[in-house]
């Protein structure tokens, strides 16, 4: 069998793929790219600062320039607090016037590695979220110190992830603008420590009556516990609390190596002693304090609470006490000695001006027999008829028109036309008149006539010019019934009238501020000196001598008994309404007047020698320690 033949086809080998052709990049390429990246980073950066837009990131201006408002603090004479006035109680004090125990404390309790991260650290933030996940709730926070500061300065107190956000951009801005002492001066004297006190010289007050710079490691490590929650662990009120958070403080100082584990211990075993305001503290300042803080806001042209000084006043804490005790019981005793049958009766008020003679320094106003019950301040505020205590002005006219002490006029019977037609018969106090009489006699026994024959003969001009120079500002009648104190004023500008009898003929015009400084020292204001002539020094002389015989065996008997010289006068108004007693001595002028609001009598006998001259003289005597 023949084999079958097969044609065997020849393969051609298989064609390799060619690979795709690449064009090269060309101009127009490059430039099409460049394009997209740049759209693209504009997007995004568009997008980044529309988003920080959006966060509203405050100005830094108000942190680089610090100035919050502080607390206006008031001052009597001798440098004690008296009071303070704020929005939020704080006092700014550097550093340096600080215990330098106290920034460490903080730093320690707060953010112990604050010297070292840049205004955020991280490290801190994932310490306090381990802890609170393991504690099951807000155990720890994270927050810097400079976090803090940017929280409290420029932020509202809201709780949102968007404005930790913000803290944090501004916390890191921050760092970069300030130094690390700039930004703990800040905190520290920005920081809500309690009890209504902003930073730490006003905590340090309130907490323990003393100044930043004068606490020790104890105190400073209370302090340094409270900004957690001021409230729950102020020392006023959750001792345990408090002393478990010092425990803290001083523990977390020990580990920073800012004290030793001994003196950690040690200090936590001392004993703390707090410092407890006074209920009312102000209720026997309270006139006082009023005066001061109209004159000084209308000084300062802006409200205290907003200015930030120091005023300093011429106030004597201890002698505006002893003033509102000796005028208390003084208006006790007048109550009680009217019968007891009368169901309409009631107690009556009272005021109380005491001044530094010749430098017209005011150092106790009390205004009615309780501030808290009722502030309206009768010292300054009410005018009431003077009475006789006028009389002094009138007799000081005589005596410039060329009259003596010795001079003669009549106290007999007056029948004077007014203008209404109705005759006027002017009486003295006893009923009687005494004739020819000298001026000593007539103002020593306060006759009514002689005074109002004394006034024909100087004329009320006369008598104008020296009751206005000598700081009388009320109106002044024009007729002659001006001789028996038919004027309304105040007991200070009647009280301060006395001021030339006892100065050689000088005025000073009262004062109640001494001074006003900014919290740095720097002065605002001072008043200056404004002492006048008013009367020649023989007037002044002879006057003295005239109200010192009143005292001595006329109207003000009742004041006799410092054991020093003493001179003064009585007044009492019509039906009694009014009693009136200002006397002085070398070294102290002070007024007092007692009657009712409503103008009612203050009842049989009483009047400015009987019901006034016992609460002088007890308080004069208090005022100058004589027992």
């Amino acid at each position: 069998m023949a084999k079958r033949t097969q044609n065997k086809r020849t393969r051609t080998p298989a064609r390799k793929k060619r690979a795709p052709r690449t064009k090269p990049f060309n101009e127009k390429h490059i430039i099409g790219f460049l394009f997209g990246i740049s759209l693209l980073l504009s997007l995004f950066l568009f997008g980044l600062f529309y988003s920080l837009a959006g966060l509203r990131i405050p100005d830094l201006r108000s942190v680089a320039y610090y100035q919050p408002l502080q607390t206006t603090t008031i001052y009597d004479r001798y440098g004690e607090v008296v009071d303070r006035i704020s929005s939020e109680n704080r006092m700014v004090v550097p550093l340096s016037s600080m215990s330098p125990l106290l920034p460490k404390a903080f730093v320690a309790a707060e953010d112990s590695r604050f010297y070292d991260h840049p205004g955020l650290d991280l490290f801190s933030v994932l310490r306090a979220a381990v802890i609170n996940i393991k504690r099951g709730g807000k155990a720890q926070g994270g927050s810097t110190i400079t976090q803090q500061v940017a929280r409290s300065l420029l932020l509202t107190p809201e709780k949102s992830y968007i404005r930790k956000f913000r803290e944090a951009i501004l916390a890191w801005r921050i760092d970069q603008l300030l130094t690390k002492d700039e930004i703990l001066y800040i905190y520290l004297n920005q920081i809500y420590l309690g009890e209504g006190a902003y930073g730490v010289q006003s905590a340090a007050r309130v907490y323990f009556n003393k100044s930043a710079d004068e606490l020790n490691l104890a105190e400073c490590a209370v302090l340094a516990g409270l900004p957690q929650a001021p409230s729950r662990y102020s020392p006023l009120r959750n001792y345990k609390a408090a002393k478990k958070r010092q425990h803290y403080v001083l523990n977390r100082m020990n580990a920073e190596e800012m004290i030793t584990k001994k003196q950690a211990n040690r200090t936590f075993q001392a004993r703390l002693t707090f410092h407890k305001p006074p209920l009312n503290k102000n209720s026997e300042n309270g006139y006082f304090l009023r005066i001061v803080k109209k004159r000084a806001e209308k000084v300062l042209g802006v409200p205290l609470a907003r200015a930030g000084v120091r005023i300093y006043t011429t106030l004597d804490s201890s002698m505006q006490r002893r003033a509102v005790g000796s005028l208390r019981k003084g208006v006790k005793q007048s109550f009680n000695r009217q019968p007891k049958t009368d169901k309409k009766r009631i107690v009556p008020q009272g005021a109380l001006v005491s001044i530094e003679i010749c430098s017209g320094k005011v150092r106790a106003v009390v205004g009615g027999v309780d501030w808290v019950v009722t502030p309206y301040d009768r010292a300054t505020s009410a005018r009431r008829p003077a009475g006789s205590v006028f009389k002094p002005l009138l007799y000081s006219a005589a005596l410039e028109k060329g009259m003596s002490p010795e001079s003669i006029v009549v106290d007999g019977p007056l029948a004077l036309k007014r203008s209404d037609s109705e005759i006027w018969r002017p009486k003295n106090f006893s009923g009687r008149f005494h004739g020819r009489v000298t001026l000593h006699e007539a103002l020593v026994h306060s006759y009514n006539s002689a005074a109002i024959r004394l006034l024909q003969k100087t004329g009320v001009d006369s008598v104008h010019r020296i009751a206005s120079a000598s700081g009388i500002g009320s109106k002044m009648t024009t007729d002659l019934s001006l001789a028996l104190g038919a004027v309304d004023v105040s007991l200070l500008e009647m009280t301060s009238a006395y001021t030339p009898f006892g100065c050689s003929g000088y005025y000073r015009p009262p004062v109640f501020i001494d001074k006003i400084t900014e919290m740095d020292g720097e002065t605002l204001y001072q008043p200056g000196s404004k002492k006048k002539p008013v009367l020649t020094s023989k007037t002044a002389k002879s006057m003295k001598n005239m109200l010192g015989s009143v005292v001595s065996i006329g109207t003000g008997r009742r004041a006799a008994g410092l054991g020093i010289w003493t001179g003064g006068k009585t007044g009492t108004s019509n039906d009694s309404r009014d009693a009136w007693f200002i006397g002085f001595t070398d070294r102290l002028l002070t007024g007092i007047w007692v009657g009712h609001d409503d103008n009612r009598s203050l009842g049989k006998g009483e009047n400015g020698g009987r019901t006034v001259a016992p609460i002088w003289l007890d308080f004069m005597k208090r005022a100058n320690g004589i027992k």
